[in-house]
């Protein structure tokens, strides 16, 4: 079976000097590596600089950046995307399977923009 091709992301790319260094890198598909909307995120997540998110009012808000392309950030710490209609979190190695908890459901945990 055919694997699609997989790159890293280093966070060095995107920062000179991150304020959150790790993960150093993203494994990404080709596709994501040059997403500009999930470089906006990522550089946004690992500098800490959230002038542009806001939190979450209602889930309306997340969707509407989901299906839209955007990516929401989870409690300060995850991206956040929306394939297959399913909710996936990057990590170094990749995007994974998001887990229903409550912490999911309190909006104060949901950045936007």
């Amino acid at each position: 079976m055919y694997q699609k091709k997989k790159e890293r992301l280093y966070i060095s790319e995107l920062l000179d000097n991150p304020a959150v260094a790790y993960p150093a890198y993203y494994t990404l598909s080709l596709s994501m590596h040059k997403n500009e909307m999930l470089h906006t995120a990522l550089i946004a997540l690992h500098s800490f600089d959230f002038t542009y998110y806001e939190i979450a009012k209602t889930y309306d808000d997340i969707f509407a950046m989901l299906h839209s392309g955007i990516f929401p950030i989870y409690k300060e710490k995850y991206i956040i995307g929306y394939f297959g209609n399913k909710m996936m979190y990057l990590e170094s190695n990749g995007w994974k399977g998001m887990p229903v908890t409550e912490e999911l459901f309190k909006m104060e945990n949901w950045l936007v923009c």
